[in-house]
């Protein structure tokens, strides 16, 4: 799937209001906003409904918003449309992340700079592997993505710009390959670095509460799978 080349339109799976259950802003009320397309391929991708654009899958976006459970389903939204259907939807939570797939695959600058306008903040959730095209403002949550079978590497200029990095974690090699990582895409001075137990299993879980113990990192125990909520 190609970028978005005319920045204007947006594949929307997802539109939904909850309760933010990962990383910095976990426990925070937050609109997410899902966008189909990801070529990472993570073997343990828990929204692998949003892999694909089939052009047979596109709905209306009252559709999407009006989704009760997951499905490939998608809708073209403008940005302003997206921005209108926030004040429709009446959602109370001032903090959006868009999340996908990967959507970073598309320019967000003017997503992010009319949802701002309305008075929201933005965060985006990407595996670091496409160029960032958001506004200054936009909180960045890296998740970087390391030999996953698309094959995509995780770009230096990414973890420069995140604000948080974020790493999903099963075993030792995985903590391995993240130090790799920040020697070789060194992140900014300060950046919260949090590991993310994959699937909440125990052993996963010990091994990130040791090295988060060791190294002064954060936590990141996906708060919403706990809660049995989106």
């Amino acid at each position: 799937m190609l970028e978005n080349p005319i920045n204007t339109l947006y594949p929307i799976n997802e539109v939904f209001q909850t309760i933010q259950g990962e990383g910095i802003f976990t426990g925070v009320p937050a609109v997410f906003i899902r966008l189909q397309g990801c070529p990472v391929g993570c073997p343990w991708c828990d929204t692998q409904h949003t892999w694909e654009q089939h052009a047979s899958d596109e709905v209306a976006l009252s559709q999407v918003t009006e989704k009760t459970q997951p499905t490939a389903q998608w809708a073209n939204a403008t940005a302003e449309q997206l921005v209108e259907l926030m004040r429709q939807k009446g959602y109370s939570a001032r903090h959006i992340v868009i999340t996908g797939g990967e959507p970073a695959m598309y320019d967000l600058t003017q997503l992010g700079e009319a949802l701002e306008q309305a008075g929201f903040k933005l965060q985006i959730e990407t595996s670091g592997t496409f160029p960032l095209k958001v506004t200054d403002a936009t909180w960045v949550t890296v998740s970087p993505k390391l030999d996953m079978p698309g094959g995509y590497m995780v770009r230096p200029d990414c973890m420069k710009r995140a604000d948080e990095i974020k790493y999903p974690v099963a075993m030792q090699k995985h903590i391995d390959q993240l130090d790799k990582l920040l020697a070789s895409c060194p992140p900014r001075e300060g950046v919260s670095i949090g590991l993310q137990p994959i699937s909440q299993r125990p052993r996963a879980t010990e091994l990130a509460m040791k090295v988060c113990i060791e190294r002064n990192w954060r936590l990141s125990v996906q708060l919403h799978k706990y809660l049995n909520i989106e």
